[in-house]
């Protein structure tokens, strides 16, 4: 193997960035007859909102933060006049992404929430559906097209209906998508969890993975912050916040959807992973000890019964682990501690711009040296290589 250099160190490719989406969006791709009630921004005498259907909803600031000093963060709505152009404008962000080492970027989208909540609440799901694809043409045609070799092209999918979903992640991919948005949860949507024994979401996944686009899954794509109490601060809920992705991860080991669907991969999506090393530990230790009584088909009260197609005899947590699931980091020290027990190899970075737990403009010089104490090849493989392999992505030359 070709050695690494210090030069090959300066740049990264971000999994886990987000897009401001621009007012045209919608109104350049949705039929005529719909562009009253599609997705349009106004002004208000509060400043600008998306408005869709009956529903006014404002960019919260804490969602376009890059450019600001911490002292001026604040979660009040922003119009893109206070934003910066990389928020909202793929080409301007290219001097932003220069700037911070950034090689390459996913995007998570804005107005339509992380996994496209906002259409699977709409009233009309002809013009939601015209909407989910409008997004995705513009995403890999626009956005993603602008620069070729800079983006990922992640698409999300009509949640009411996963044959639909299907259909859609083959027409995406067949124009260059490589991942799909997913919700960490959908159960608090008032969808079916991954977990349903009429494999609800089967056909999506199906489609994902014979087209091996990776689900990718944003913390708080389940529309749901979580509250340690009622009435705890902010800031403690969002420390804790990666409890959800826990959640997510051991749902999905003990789901028996990978038994079904064998190659297909997910992405834990801004969710650290400085707590992977214990919680698969701890699925160890339970799994030894309940997986006898499980496996007869006996459950404990409001719990439902493992999954006729879960083999808990033979499980092997860890290995599940390796062949599907990749844990995402923007700023994760202790994690990076623990590589020997997560595995390099599923295991990539963050940058989050534009929102306020970015690293920018100084995310290569944390990764550097966050990650200084490991090997030129693993940080390689952090930094970039594990995403070019994952995303089937083969970044622009700079």
């Amino acid at each position: 193997m070709t050695a690494i250099t210090d030069t090959d160190l300066k740049w990264l490719i971000s999994v886990d960035d987000h897009v401001i989406e621009p007012p045209n969006v919608w109104q350049d791709r949705i039929p005529k007859k719909y562009l009253d009630v599609a997705p349009r921004m106004i002004d208000t005498p509060n400043g600008e909102i998306w408005l869709y259907e009956d529903k006014r909803i404002p960019t919260e600031g804490l969602a376009a933060t890059a450019g600001k000093k911490r002292e001026e963060f604040s979660p009040d709505s922003v119009g893109f006049k206070d934003m910066r152009a990389g928020c909202y404008d793929s080409v301007a962000r290219l001097d932003d992404m220069n700037r911070a080492g950034i090689l390459a970027s996913l995007c998570f989208p804005s107005f339509t929430r992380f996994c496209g909540q906002i259409f699977w609440e709409a009233k009309d799901r002809e013009l939601a559906m015209l909407c989910v694809q409008a997004y995705n043409d513009w995403m890999i045609d626009e956005w993603c097209g602008s620069a070729p070799g800079r983006y990922i092209p992640m698409i999300i999918a009509p949640l009411w209906d996963p044959t639909l979903a299907a259909i859609e992640i083959e027409r995406c991919a067949a124009k260059g998508a490589r991942a799909v948005a997913f919700s960490e949860n959908p159960e608090p949507l008032g969808l079916p969890t991954i977990n349903d024994p009429s494999r609800y979401w089967d056909p999506m996944f199906s489609a994902a993975q014979d087209a091996e686009l990776v689900v990718c899954m944003h913390v708080g794509s389940s529309s749901r912050v979580p509250h340690i109490s009622s009435d705890s601060s902010f800031i403690a809920n969002l420390a804790w916040g990666s409890i959800r992705t826990s959640g997510a991860m051991l749902t999905w080991l003990f789901s028996g959807v990978f038994q079904r669907l064998p190659n297909l991969k997910i992405c834990l999506s801004e969710g650290g992973i400085g707590w992977i090393p214990y919680f698969l530990e701890r699925s160890e230790q339970l799994l030894e000890k309940h997986r006898y009584w499980s496996a007869r088909g006996q459950n404990v009260e409001g719990h439902a019964i493992v999954d006729s197609e879960l083999d808990l005899m033979n499980l092997d947590v860890r290995q599940l682990f390796k062949d599907h699931i990749y844990g995402c980091f923007i700023d994760d020290v202790h994690g990076l501690h623990s590589l020997d027990e997560i595995g390099e190899d599923n295991v990539l970075i963050e940058t989050d711009y534009p929102h306020s737990d970015s690293t920018w403009p100084d995310s290569i010089e944390i990764a550097n040296k966050q990650m200084a104490h490991l090997s030129k090849e693993t940080q390689y493989k952090i930094l970039r290589a594990n995403a070019e392999r994952l995303f089937r992505f083969e970044p622009a030359n700079l």
